[in-house]
């Protein structure tokens, strides 16, 4: 439980608080600051998930086997990054 507390249900507070500013109606903070707050969420996801994938290749390096762990906490932290970029598109 420790392992799934650690690697999906914490990362996966960020794709939430991104989803959550996604649908927030502009006229709550304004368009503008909705934009760049979620921007912020999907950077600060995307740097995390970097992290994760430092750790991951390091234990995998060291034979740990539950270095997958680490790969499933990047997958999570990255949707909202690809989420901007695919809207970027």
């Amino acid at each position: 439980m420790k392992r799934i507390l650690r690697h999906s249900i914490i990362p996966s507070v960020v794709p939430t608080v991104f989803l959550v500013i996604a649908a927030m109606p502009g006229q709550v903070m304004g368009c503008r600051n909705r934009g760049l707050l979620a921007v912020l969420v999907a950077l600060i996801g995307g740097l995390a998930g970097l992290g994760t994938v430092i750790m991951g290749t390091i234990r995998k390096r060291r034979g740990d086997p539950n270095a997958g762990w680490w790969m499933t906490s990047t997958l999570i932290l990255v949707i909202p990054a690809v989420v901007i970029i695919i809207i970027a598109l």
